[in-house]
């Protein structure tokens, strides 16, 4: 593998420290929780609502940390663990259907037409049969990849260490590369023909995915660790440098900029975008919930430790983990706690939404699955 430079060695250390409008159309929800943010859109947002008062209705456990979301698709969940396995589960009981062996997961699964899809520490890209665990192919990268898979038609996207974002086949053949200036972090999103990219070279990219070609550029200010979020004409992510913006992608400007008024902190998490609020999660253990288009605070809540994993809408609810150990239930409109859930352990990964259920994994490798009680 070859040596990264400085900027990218730089963004390596501090990394170690449903439904939404499309210009005026609604996006169809995708059946499940298919990849890391639920859709295409990189949004956290369902129209599903759960239940008032949620239950453990199981737990698997793997031997090392979960950090990716799990995609959840028909009566299968899939999720990567850095014991070095893709475990596929199933949805009603929690029992183990087939495990893939890979390298350490870090980053979430997506799934595909009937393939599994993810990126391990190694720099290895898997694809994976989604009924049986058989490897389709494998792709190698020259770093480390924690960006989760999306898709432009049957062409399959994702970013790696190495400082480039990938197209691929669906026979696992290199279509086109494009190549930033610094380790790419997040997931692309994607609209149309067009995806979008954020990472250590503090710039958020627009691109076309027939081609690779960039189309505009905005600079960040600061390195970004977090996936964007796209709805309608703008684009919403959290940078290291404390700061989480709104941008206009087809103007290729920054619309506003918003930093905590106290203690100000890297945004890590990525964030759920509805059809007003923008909700973010900080290392300032506090989840904002900003205007979409001013940017200005709407509400604040405190957890009891860093919020790295993204705070996932169902309905009219918000639903995150905290480093704490604990899940936190608030209200949308308000950011009152209307429920806590303690877990066994740190949650730096995200949640899925989808079927009745949530499902989270904890640093401690347990797979959490919450429903409605009987």
């Amino acid at each position: 593998m070859r040596t990264l430079p400085w900027r990218s060695l730089l963004c390596l250390v501090l990394l170690a420290c449903g439904m939404i409008s499309l210009s005026g159309a609604e996006v169809k929800e995708s059946a499940g929780w298919p990849l890391f943010r639920g859709n295409a859109l990189q949004t956290g947002v369902t129209s599903m609502e759960l239940p008032d008062a949620l239950e453990i209705r199981w737990k698997f456990t793997t031997k090392d940390s979960i950090e990716g979301a799990v995609a959840l698709v028909g009566d299968t969940v899939y999720a990567g663990s850095m014991d070095e396995h893709l475990y596929a589960l199933e949805l009603a009981s929690g029992k183990e259907k087939w495990t893939y062996k890979g390298g350490p997961f870090k980053a979430s699964p997506s799934v595909h037409g009937k393939s599994v899809y993810t990126g391990d520490s190694d720099g290895l890209f898997h694809c994976v049969d989604a009924a049986t665990g058989k490897k389709r192919w494998t792709f190698e990268t020259g770093g480390e990849i924690t960006s989760g898979a999306n898709f432009a038609g049957e062409s399959i996207l994702f970013g790696s260490y190495d400082e480039t974002l990938y197209c691929l086949s669906p026979d696992g053949k290199e279509r086109w590369k494009f190549k930033t200036q610094g380790p790419v972090n997040g997931s692309p999103a994607v609209v149309g023909e067009r995806t979008f990219v954020a990472g250590c070279d503090s710039s958020v990219r627009v691109l076309d995915t027939t081609n690779g070609k960039e189309l505009a550029a905005v600079d960040l200010g600061g390195q970004a660790g977090a996936t964007a979020a796209v709805v309608g004409d703008q684009l919403y992510v959290g940078t290291m440098t404390n700061q989480f913006l709104g941008i206009d992608w087809k103007q290729a400007q920054v619309l506003w900029k918003f930093e905590a008024t106290k203690r100000q902190q890297p945004f890590y998490a990525s964030a759920a975008v509805t059809d007003k609020l923008v909700i973010a999660g900080s290392r300032d253990k506090r989840v904002y919930a900003l205007d979409r288009k001013a940017g200005t605070e709407v509400w604040s809540f405190a957890s009891g430790g860093r919020v790295d994993g993204s705070p996932v809408v169902a309905g009219n609810r918000v639903y995150g983990g905290s480093l704490d150990g604990s899940l936190y239930v608030l209200d949308l409109a308000k950011g009152t706690q209307l429920q806590k859930y303690d877990l066994d352990g740190p949650i730096s990964a995200s949640a899925a939404v989808a079927n009745g259920v949530l499902i989270v994994g904890t640093q401690k490798g347990t797979v959490y699955c919450f429903a409605g009680g009987k």
